[in-house]
């Protein structure tokens, strides 16, 4: 029996493929509501960049990229899976909406790299940090843009007290990632 559903000759989607990036973007849906505020800044401590590293870890760049825009999809129809339980097109034009936009392009920047260089470590710090600036940069200008501030006040409160955080969630990404994927790659889920 053939589990190819979608895509291509050479790379189709797989059974397999599309039941994991479903219970990935499930994993999101569940930890990306829950945050921690922060009283001096309209940015709260998430889970959700720490799924977006490990599924990027697990999944590479296309399978994550379509898992996270599932997610980014539940949350615009509707679903509270935002930060603080919300959701709707008002939480991605709020002041935290250029975060929200910002993971694409960190699970699509990190997943390249961590695919391209095999999942090694060195590459894998070098792609989440990369992923992270860029997201950082995107919601840092939107950050400011919606709340009328120059991009240094921006900067203070929506990204300086979470590098500490960041750095940390990146560590445990590199401890259980590999050994998450080693079981998903045995168990024939992943290839």
């Amino acid at each position: 029996m053939n589990n190819d559903i979608v895509g291509s000759e050479t790379e189709r989607l797989s059974i397999y493929d599309i039941t994991a990036m479903g219970i990935m973007a499930a994993v999101l849906c569940v930890l990306g509501p829950l945050s921690i505020p922060i009283p001096f800044s309209p940015v709260p401590i998430t889970f959700t960049n720490f799924v977006i590293y490990l599924t990027a870890f697990l999944f590479g760049y296309k399978k994550g990229t379509i898992t996270y825009l599932i997610y980014l999809l539940v949350g615009l129809a509707g679903l509270p899976v935002f930060s603080g339980f919300s959701s709707g097109f008002a939480k991605l034009a709020g002041p935290t909406g250029g975060y929200l936009i910002g993971f694409i392009f960190m699970m699509m920047t990190s997943g390249y790299i961590m695919e391209r260089f095999n999942r090694k470590i060195i590459p894998c710090v070098i792609a989440m940090v990369i992923g992270t600036m860029i997201t950082y940069t995107l919601g840092t200008a939107w950050l400011g843009y919606q709340l009328h501030m120059d991009f240094m006040h921006a900067l203070s409160i929506g990204v300086l007290p979470y590098l500490i955080g960041d750095s940390i969630k990146i560590i445990i990404v590199l401890l259980i990632g590999p050994v998450i994927r080693k079981s998903l790659i045995k168990a024939s889920v992943l290839d």
